[in-house]
């Protein structure tokens, strides 16, 4: 079985999301400590020819507070999400796929939710769903009881208990890990490393990278069902 685990990110990069429709079953990896200018509550979206970075608002954030328990700034949620839906209308209003993409967002936002690790996961599952994606995802908070093992140990234990023989992990993490020391576990050890994916912005110079919000606007869910194939295991 194949195997993922990756911090839960707000509507993160189409890499992400390569890696979950890569894997049988993805963790979510929601109770390690929050980082801070991560991108677990923000992401990037196209402003005319450039990239804007949006934030949902959190309240007491700290690299001393697990995920799951980082918590949403409640009072002003309500309005970051309707600026958020207003600056989505500026800039994708004219995108191909706006009127099918913006209420799959706008009921993932629709909630005035108290966590932010809820919040990305929702959105994770919002895209899944979207473009039909059925890999399982689990909160790694909800069923293995590990927190106290670390890094490396405590991913090789959440494969073991899983059963997963391969595990899959983003190329930023290849010096990371050790492909013996997976090995010597039963577990085959591979890096998933995105190619460089292209498509028409408004026939502008193309800003890579961005949230998957970018893709879904631009490309219909038959072609980024294509896109997420667009990657090289090592």
């Amino acid at each position: 079985m194949k195997f993922a685990i990756m911090q839960p990110y707000i509507f993160p990069y189409i890499g992400y999301f390569q890696l979950i429709s890569a894997v049988d079953r993805f963790v979510v990896y929601d109770d390690v400590t929050f980082i801070k200018q991560g991108w677990i509550n923000r992401n990037r979206i196209l402003a005319i020819d450039s990239a804007l970075l949006f934030s949902v608002p959190l309240s007491g954030a700290s690299s001393s507070v697990l995920i799951k328990d980082v918590r949403i700034n409640r009072a002003n949620y309500p309005f970051w999400r309707n600026k958020f839906f207003k600056t989505l209308d500026q800039c994708y209003s004219k995108a191909s796929q706006y009127d099918k993409v913006l209420p799959m967002i706008q009921n993932a936002l629709t909630e005035n939710p108290e966590f932010i690790g809820a919040l990305a996961v929702r959105s994770l599952k919002a895209v899944c769903d979207f473009i039909g994606i059925t890999t399982a995802l689990i909160e790694s908070s909800s069923i293995y009881g590990n927190s106290h093992l670390k890094s490396q140990e405590r991913i090789i234990d959440i494969c073991r208990k899983e059963m997963a023989d391969i595990y899959i992990n983003p190329i930023g993490g290849a010096q990371l890990y050790s492909r013996d020391i997976f090995r010597s576990n039963g577990i085959t050890l591979s890096f998933l490393k995105p190619r460089n994916v292209i498509y028409a912005q408004y026939n502008k110079a193309f800003v890579p990278w961005l949230s998957i919000i970018d893709v879904l606007m631009f490309n219909p869910p038959d072609i980024v069902q294509q896109i997420l194939c667009q990657y090289d295991l090592e």
